[in-house]
């Protein structure tokens, strides 16, 4: 009796305390964030200038964020994507154990908030963006019948990506918070290197011929793999922004943002209280 007691005080115990590191968020501005007046006509510069440095911090780690384990590289488990129905592509692609290198060194060139509603579009370039992982697909890409299963390398050089980011704002701790939830990205590519490894099943000079061919001809393939690209994109930066977003006050970002009262009237069902904490 006396160990089943202890038992269910450590479960009572672990599942408080991951609850309650899970609801940490920080209550001083921290210094690596400009704090912007969106009424201010300089608001682009100064918000531009203030998430550069949101980037910059990532690649050394936001301290008190621990659900970041990694920015660059970042890792994503596996991401399923079908596309097609054309001429150029019909293609069931599937990754996994996948690892991209880049977003350390992201520039951003403008930080727009759009007071309507505190959605966001943020443009930033990738000098370099490397992905890595596991693929098997089935279909075809420029008319090239695939049907494998091996490891995909790309290296996209100078990607500029636009980000459109949509939120809604709730209150916790007498702060305001973005609960980011959606993310869709553009992007355009100066080039893109790209291999796949076991294409025909070992016939080594059928794949090799094949690889040159997506290299010769780069900007197909980016148009052909645009959902794969994008999709990757998307889970990296939603993933990202909402635990960044969950974690820092938006009033640190913008010192004039309103409640979701404010924003939405007093019914407003987007509006989350402190005791429903949005995922």
């Amino acid at each position: 009796m006396l160990q089943f007691s202890c038992f269910c005080f450590l479960v009572i115990f672990f599942v408080h305390t991951v609850h309650a590191d899970d609801d940490k968020f920080l209550t001083e501005p921290p210094d690596y964030i400009t704090e912007c007046q969106i009424a201010d006509k300089n608001f682009i510069n100064c918000s531009t200038q203030s998430i550069q440095q949101l980037f910059d911090k990532l690649n050394d780690g936001i301290p008190g964020l621990n659900s970041i384990k990694s920015f660059d590289p970042f890792y994503l488990n596996r991401i399923r994507i079908t596309q097609g129905n054309s001429n150029a592509i019909n293609l069931k692609v599937e990754l996994g154990n996948v690892k991209i290198n880049g977003f350390g060194h992201t520039n951003v060139l403008e930080s727009i908030v759009y007071p309507k509603d505190f959605s966001w579009k943020t443009t930033f370039m990738l000098p370099e963006m490397k992905l890595q992982g596991d693929y098997s697909l089935f279909g075809r890409i420029l008319l090239i019948p695939l049907n494998g299963h091996g490891q995909v390398f790309l290296d996209a050089e100078n990607m500029t990506v636009i980000m459109h980011s949509k939120t809604r704002l709730y209150e916790k701790g007498g702060f305001t918070f973005y609960n980011v939830t959606d993310c869709q990205v553009d992007f355009k590519i100066d080039g893109l290197k790209s291999y796949f490894s076991n294409l025909f099943n070992g016939n080594k000079q059928l794949e090799d011929s094949t690889n040159k061919f997506f290299n010769d001809n780069w900007r197909m393939l980016a148009e052909a793999l645009y959902t794969v690209i994008t999709q990757t994109i998307e889970d990296i930066l939603l993933d990202v922004l909402k635990k960044i977003f969950h974690y820092i006050p938006a009033n640190f970002f913008i010192g004039d943002i309103p409640t979701s009262k404010q924003l939405y009237g007093g019914g407003s069902k987007g509006a989350a209280s402190e005791a429903k904490r949005p995922k």
